[in-house]
This record gives structure tokens, sequence and C-alpha cells, in this order.
């Protein structure tokens, strides 16, 4: 749970302001109701830890939205659920910083002209150390988990203890009605509280992290994580009702309730930031879970491939850069405030979970395992309130930003659209799929003290050349090619000895997927041996410039690397594309 779901129990931090601050509208009166709007959403909460106990079960190799909806409802499903993915996660990044700058400004007011500065300096800290390999893990996130967990149980024993709050925070303010307590104001409310149930679908992603019996182990998981949430939010709740609390300028309504139970003293800032640190270690979830997301995309060619690339560490270092990059965008528009953030991230978040359950209800129906009416029931009842969630926040923030998601969504899904056509094409012209022509061997003897070394990725048109230009340049050719798997290796053997173009094939066995050091490895090898080693490297060249960037360019990599670290003749086989 300290791993997957930190950014699911972090929101506590926003989503019961987000409820009081919609209700606030109606006058101070209305905002009583947001106990039994939050009360409403933990009903919600108990349906989706139910609905994604049944996803733990039946998709244990794990797989967010983008996979049940790959696997159950086809293409564009898939297409629209990969969108909803990156939006969710870069807002994840976006929100929680901006939560937890709002957080220290509230315990430390000379911070509050600079929530924008606070949240691209905890940003940078975060990109770098993403960039440079160091991940979080359960036991790093362990001790930062449990303090958050604590400290806010904590503020709702000590203030239920109390008859009143130990002390208050921020000056009182006239809040203004602008609207009636309406039945589109409540539903409201609930759409925007909701953003408190993003993260709850991250045990059913991650199932293959866990020990045996992964099932049980994540859905007993998943159980916590929503008792723990609920017990929270619902805690809360009754504190703003009992006691009143209203939105204030310049602090959080959580802040507010920490003052009631701690008073202002030590425990006061200490909770502030324990609560700002867990937001921040939330966003960090988007560093390990974006990356891993695009490069899936880009295995399924939706993306440009060099999402798939990982380095020596390894990592995923344009993924990792794309988040840093979209997220800074995102805060930057909106000047770090978490206000304008939520109706975007909600509808994202829901659109997901739609697509997740609506997928699942599809899968029951498919399989028709023992009593899969009630399970498809239980998915149908997930998929149906959360998609009227979304379109209420949809409907109702339109005009306050939730626009951007509405024009995002369908962008996204026409980039991945045109990207996957341009590879389709691409494939076709280097005949993937298919054996390749054998190539002609010269008549001229080979030098045996002369060794040309050729990385392919792939049996096509480019390794067909390639084998042939090597056979002209002489000497003993032997063609290398890293593999992730051994089943990936046991394949492409087997492939080779049916295409037997007349030289040795080497498979490297790397599951990290970082090939450059592996293949670095393996040439310095040959060169220690003694032979004079010429390394012939293909290389795509695209049609055009501005397809550069869907081509990731690892033969340039290598070179050089081989150019650094070694002294071995570096060739660049050119392929030139049809335009």
């Amino acid at each position: 749970m300290a791993a997957l779901s930190l950014d699911a129990l972090s929101s506590v931090a926003y989503g019961p302001e987000q409820v009081a601050l919609v209700l606030a509208a109606a006058g101070a009166a209305a905002v009583g109701e947001t106990l039994p709007i939050t009360v409403a959403i933990a009903l919600l909460l108990l349906v989706l830890v139910l609905s994604y106990r049944q996803v733990i079960a039946a998709r244990p190799e794990g797989g967010g939205s983008y996979g049940v909806a790959k696997q159950e409802l086809g293409r564009g499903a898939s297409l629209v659920a990969g969108a909803a993915l990156i939006v969710d996660y870069v807002l994840t990044v976006a929100v929680s910083l901006a939560a937890a700058a709002a957080s220290l400004a509230s315990a430390f007011p000379v911070l509050r002209p600079y929530l924008l500065e606070t949240c691209l300096v905890g940003l940078v800290l975060l990109t770098v150390v993403n960039l440079y390999g160091i991940s979080d893990s359960a036991r790093v996130l362990m001790l930062p988990t449990a303090l958050f967990v604590v400290c806010v149980l904590g503020v709702v024993v000590l203030g239920l203890a109390r008859s009143a709050p130990a002390a208050t925070l921020g000056a009182p303010e006239r809040v203004p009605v602008t609207e009636a307590l309406t039945v589109l104001l409540v539903l409201r409310a609930f759409s925007s509280g909701c953003s408190s149930l993003t993260g709850v679908e991250a045990i059913a992603n991650g199932v293959p992290m866990f020990r045996e019996p992964r099932v049980r182990r994540a859905q007993r998981t998943e159980v916590m994580l929503g008792l723990l949430l609920g017990t929270m939010l619902v805690g809360l709740a009754v504190l703003i009702h009992r006691d009143e609390v209203l939105p204030r300028e310049g602090v959080t309504i959580l802040a507010q309730l920490v003052a009631g139970s701690y008073g202002t003293g030590w425990a006061f800032y200490a909770t502030n930031i324990v609560v700002a640190i867990g937001l921040g270690l939330a966003a960090n979830t988007s560093f390990g879970g974006l990356p891993v997301l695009l490069s899936l995309l880009a295995r399924d060619r939706r993306l440009p491939s060099l999402f798939a690339l990982r380095t020596e560490r390894p990592v995923y270092r344009y993924g990792v850069a794309a988040v840093g990059l979209l997220a800074a965008l995102l805060l930057i528009a909106v000047d770090g405030d978490t206000h304008r953030l939520i109706p975007l991230f909600a509808v994202g978040v829901f659109i997901g979970f739609t697509i997740s359950q609506v997928g699942m209800v599809r899968h029951w129906h498919r399989l028709r395992p023992p009593h899969w009416p009630g399970k498809a029931l239980l998915n149908g009842t997930g998929a149906a309130l959360t998609l009227v969630a979304a379109l209420v926040l949809l409907v109702s923030k339109f005009t306050e930003g939730a626009w951007i998601v509405a024009v995002v969504i369908p962008l996204f899904v026409l980039m991945f659209t045109r990207i996957e056509r341009y590879y389709t094409e691409v494939r076709g012209e280097l005949g993937i799929g298919r054996l390749p022509a054998r190539p002609v061997r010269p008549a001229a003897a080979a030098d045996p003290g002369k060794k040309v070394v050729i990385p392919i990725g792939r049996l096509d048109v480019l390794a067909e050349r390639a084998v042939g230009a090597g056979l002209a340049l002489g000497g003993e050719v032997v063609v290398v090619s890293v593999c992730a798997t051994r089943e990936e290796c046991a394949t492409l053997h087997d492939a080779w000895a049916e295409w037997d173009p007349g030289v040795r094939l080497d498979a490297v066995l790397d599951p990290g997927r970082t090939l450059v050091r592996p293949l670095l490895g393996y040439i310095r090898k040959v060169e220690e041996a003694g032979y004079w080693t010429v390394v012939l490297i293909p290389i795509l060249v695209p049609r055009h410039f501005r397809y550069q960037f869907l081509h990731n360019q690892r033969g340039l990599f290598l070179a050089e690397a081989l150019k650094e670290h070694t002294g071995v003749v570096v060739c660049l086989l050119p392929f030139h594309l049809e335009p």
C-alpha cells in the first residue's frame, strides 16, 4: 500500500476541501452538507474497492484501464484509455505538488506569494532524482505513509474528542451566496470531492509487485486502502460539519482542522510538513507509472519508439523528462493553484475508471464464470456511477477548465492514430514479419584477423542489407541482438535458422532492455580477443525531417558510446525510407 497508494491516501488533503468550496457558493450553511456528500463518496469508494478486487482476480498480470480496454473493448477504447491515463498521471503530479505547496504555505505564510515557485522547485527535484534512477520503494515510502496516516487520523480522533477547536487559523471571511443549493450544485460538489478516489486502481494495476499468493495479498491491500481512505474522508467531513469550517483565503481546510485538533504549536507545523512530504511523494508515483505506460504505448507503435528505450541505470529517461515537462507547463498555466487543477484531474480519473469497469463487464459476459451476473452488475454499477460523475463535472466545470480535457484527450487519440499509421507503413516497407531475401556472399577470401559485428533488432530488409554489406567488407561476420527474455532469444534463433544467411547470430540476454550497455560489453570482448573489429550499424533515415522524432536513433547512441569507450572502427549504414 505504501508503494502503490500514497497518491490515493494523500488525496484527503484536497478532496473534502473541494466539496466545501463548491457548496460555499450557496452560503455558509450549505457547507454543512459536506458530510452527507462525503458519505456518498465513501459509498462510491466501497463500490470501486469491491470492483477492483474483481479486477485483481480477473487480471493477476496487472495493467491499468489501457490493458483492460485493449483486451476487452478494442483499439478505439484503448486509445481513449491511454490518453486519459496520460492526463491522469500528469495531473497527479501537478495536483499533488500544488496541494503540497498550499499545505506548506498554510503553516508558513511567507511562502504564500511563491506557490508556483515552490511547486516548480519540488518538480525539478523529483525530475532530477528520477532521471538518475533513484526510484522509490515500499521500504522508503513506508515511514512517510505511516506518518501521514497517523497524523490525519490523529486530527480526526483529537478533533472529535474536543468539544471545540483548540485554535482557529486564518481570518474569517464573509461567504457570498452566488447560487441556491440545488441538485446540480450537490452533484458538482460530489463530483469534485470524488478527486479523493484517484489512485484506488493502482493496486489492481500493480498486482505483479506482490509476493505469492499475489491475488489474495493484493485484494487485502485494496480493502485496507478502502478502509483507511474512507475513515479519513468521513472523519474529516464530520469535523467540517460539526465545527462549521469554511474555506478561508491563504489556508487549506485541512490546515484549519489540524489547528483545531493540535493547536498551533509544534504539532501543527510538524503535521503540515508531513502532509506536504506525503503529497510530494504521491507526485513521485507518476514518475514511476507514466514512463512505463509511455513505453507500453511505444511498443504498441502508438508513441515514438524512443519512449521504450531504457538507459543503463535502467530508467525510461524520455518518459521521465516528458512527465516533468508536461507537469511544469500545467503548473505554470494555472499558477500553481490546486483549485483550478481539480476539475481537469477528476474528469481524466473518471474516464479511466469508467473504461476499466465497462471492460470488466465485457470480460464477465465473455467468459461467463460461475455467478458472473453479480460480478458484472457490480462492475456495471461502478461504471455507471463514475460515468455520471465524469459527465456532471465536465458539464458543470466546462468553462472553468474542464474543456481542456475534452480537447486534449481527442488530440492524444489523433496523435496515437497518426503515429500508428506511420509505423505500419514503415513496417511494410521494411518487410517486418516476413523473412528477407538471403544476402549474397562475395567471392573474395575472408580475412581471419578481422571481425565485422552487426547489431540488429529484428529480421527485416534492413538486416538483409546490413549482413550483405558486412560480407562485402570481408572478415568474419557476426550478428548480435539484445533480447529481454529467453523466449525472445529462442524465437530469434529459430527465425535466424530458417533464414540461414550464412553468418553466426549471437543473442545477448538483457532483461532491462538497456541495449547500449550489453552491446558495448559484447563488442569490448571481441576487441579484447585481438580482432581488428569493425562495427557496422544500420540506421533508418526517415522520409521527412518531421518524422525524425519517431525513430529512437539507438544506432547513433551506440556509435557514440563505441567512439568514447572502444577503439573499434564504427561504420553507419543508412537506409533511406521512401518518400
